[in-house]
């Protein structure tokens, strides 16, 4: 376990050096590491760079003076592009063996290739950049990885050539592997938070614009869509999933993405604050804006980077100025909307303004450049969506109001009517009651006999005890996925699931005990089945089944293994005391190829949940039908 201590003791560890430390050169201090150090060191203090240009081969980087590298300064950084940059790193260990990872945090960075040296002597060549496609990547991760083993008294050199029309920015990090899976997992974590939330939003406003026809969903569905995919872009996880083999497409589709998204929002603004009824001069300046947006969405691809990036600067500083101002004018005038739509405007303005602030270097805050614009646009989506959701309430209020009136209008003449045929209206009146208390009492009646059927279906499909479907249930849909699998040639997976030792449970704890472990592990396996098609059941006492529609061994087996892991994780409290719980998992999988092969399908799984049993419990066991053999994975 590394010992952590603070920065200030880190930098001052790394930079002392004792007389047996070797030098690189004498105008490179290099990183000097024990096991005591720290597991997350910025790289930044310990890169130099070279200042000759145009060197294009490792060779010609060797025979510049030693005068030539000088620091790294953060000047360096604050620049767009790069070609023929080079960096040179030295790290020392002088008595332990450690494993690291050198991380790169800048997804779109177009191409760094870093040339490993120990002892002077160059042991490997990697290439990193969205130039390539993702499975060049050494370690699979949006951020480039770069893993290393440090043996004592050994002397690693890193050159670094950087090539990019993009950003600058270097984020070098050293890590322990320990500490940056949890550093992944967590921001992966906050990635997919902020994605899902937009593409849910987004999501929800196009089938919104599909029922009610409206404009005003439409344009927030594309400007929503396009946000996400743009961050997703942005943070590396387009790249990684959605087009990991076209490289060409990462290099193209934030020129594109941008002005797509502005002009969607340039048009949402134009529907929300009302222009074409409020402001004329406004609406010509939002529909101007709006079509030189999409016209450059075709345009940038095809033109130098650089320049594109200059001219979405513009165009992005453009629009945020101009919508900011077009909303505190409406807010100013009193129109409706225009003062949470403003609280939108004004917050992406101000995040856009602090994250250019943080790129050329005017202030200096311990984050991301990109973290107040990515706060800003979630912020600004979210007020967008409560625009939206306050004027459809307001438009629905309004509808409700005019039925409403052309109620009353109708009442009065009916009864202007019945002032001139009272006898007859006194009895279609007396008739009408009749039928309507009728009807009443039978859409009363209806009312419960459907709640009463819908009561009685639910408690003869759902376990009292856990809440998860009961073993009818369970048998019924086993039947009809069958079906299905056997239709359409996909395989169908079964988890037969046992709790450990629950016997000894309830013996030592009591019953009541028993049921909360039970309860507890059917929350369990609820909370760790994705899909909505897959079903869990309890299957009969502290045993469950799990139906795992078109999954194959893999996806079967990594489910079980989920599952297994998620209860091995936790510890119940009873009466103060703690009862570990640990399942054993049977797996069976088979496309179904008869009405009868379900059956044998299950009894598979089971004899798969024996063996897991059997081999020593808190395992998961796949029944191979090809041999009618099993394994533990």
């Amino acid at each position: 376990m590394l010992t952590l201590v603070n920065s200030a003791q880190a930098n001052s560890e790394a930079l002392t050096a004792n007389a047996s430390t070797p030098q690189v050169n004498e105008q490179q201090t290099p990183l000097r590491l024990t096991k005591s150090s720290i597991s997350k060191i910025d790289l930044f203090d310990w890169l130099y760079i070279q200042s000759q240009r145009n060197i294009k081969q490792l060779e010609q980087v060797k025979l510049q003076p030693n005068q030539s590298w000088r620091k790294l300064s953060k000047r360096d950084l604050q620049l767009v592009g790069a070609s023929d940059l080079w960096l040179s790193l030295s790290i020392f260990s002088p008595t332990d063996y450690q494993t690291k990872i050198i991380a790169l945090d800048n997804p779109l960075l177009d191409s760094a290739v870093i040339y490993h040296h120990i002892n002077g002597q160059l042991i490997k060549t990697t290439k990193w950049g969205d130039t390539l496609p993702f499975y060049y990547r050494p370690l699979e991760s949006n951020t480039f990885l770069y893993s290393f083993d440090l043996k004592p008294n050994e002397m690693h050199q890193f050159y670094i050539k950087v090539d990019t029309h993009g950003s600058r920015q270097l984020p070098l990090t050293l890590w322990s592997p320990n500490d940056l899976t949890q550093m992944i997992e967590t921001k992966n974590l906050g990635y997919g938070l902020q994605i899902g939330l937009l593409v849910a939003i987004g999501l929800f406003s196009l089938f919104i614009a599909l029922a009610t026809h409206s404009y005003s969903y439409s344009y927030y569905t594309g400007y929503v869509l396009g946000l996400a995919l743009l961050i997703s872009t942005i943070h590396g996880v387009a790249f990684r999933y959605l087009w990991p083999n076209m490289p060409m497409l990462q290099q193209v589709i934030s020129p594109i993405l941008i002005p797509f998204i502005m002009g969607f929002s340039l048009m949402f603004t134009e529907k929300v604050l009302l222009l074409k009824y409020n402001n004329l001069s406004m609406l010509r300046i939002c529909r101007i804006l709006a079509a030189l947006c999409f016209s450059l969405s075709f345009i940038l691809p095809f033109i130098n980077y650089n320049l594109a990036v200059y001219i979405l600067f513009g165009v992005i500083t453009i629009v945020c100025v101009m919508l900011a101002v077009f909303s505190i004018s409406q807010m100013w005038a009193g129109k409706p909307y225009a003062r949470l739509y403003g609280l939108g405007r004004i917050t992406l303005l101000l995040s856009c303004i602090l994250t250019g602030m943080l790129y050329i270097g005017m202030i200096n805050l311990n984050m991301d450049i990109q973290t107040p614009v990515m706060l800003g646009l979630t912020v600004e989506v979210i007020t967008m969506a409560a625009v939206l959701a306050i004027r459809y309430h307001d438009e629905r209020k309004s509808k409700m109001k005019i039925q409403q009136q052309a109620l009353e209008q109708a009442e009065r003449l009916r009864e202007s009517r019945e002032e001139s045929l009272r006898a007859e209206a006194e009895a279609n009146e007396r008739l009408e009651q009749m039928v309507q208390e009728r009807t009443l009492e039978l859409e009363i009646t209806l009312r419960e006999l459907n709640e009463v059927n819908q009561k009685l279906t639910e408690q003869t499909t759902t376990d009292s005890l856990t809440g998860v479907k009961n073993r009818a249930m369970f048998d019924r849909r086993l039947i009809a996925e069958g079906r299905i699998s056997r239709r359409q040639q996909t395989p169908m997976a079964l988890l037969m699931i046992d709790i450990d030792r629950f016997k000894n449970i309830n013996d030592k704890h009591g019953h009541l005990a028993g049921d909360y472990a039970i309860k507890t592990i059917a929350h369990a396996l609820s909370e760790n089945l994705k899909r909505p098609t897959d079903l869990v059941s309890r299957f009969g006492g502290e045993e469950f089944a799990i139906i795992l529609p078109n999954t194959d061994e893999t996806g079967a087996l990594q489910v079980a293994e989920v599952i297994r892991n998620a209860v091995d994780s936790f510890t119940i409290h009873w009466d103060n005391n703690d009862i570990p719980l640990t399942v054993s998992i049977g797996v069976s999988v088979a496309v179904i190829e008869s009405d009868k092969h379900p059956t044998a399908l299950l009894e598979h799984a089971d004899k798969a949940l024996y063996l897991a049993k059997r081999s020593g419990r808190n395992q998961v066991c796949m029944y191979q039908q090809e041999t009618d053999e099993n394994k533990i994975t």
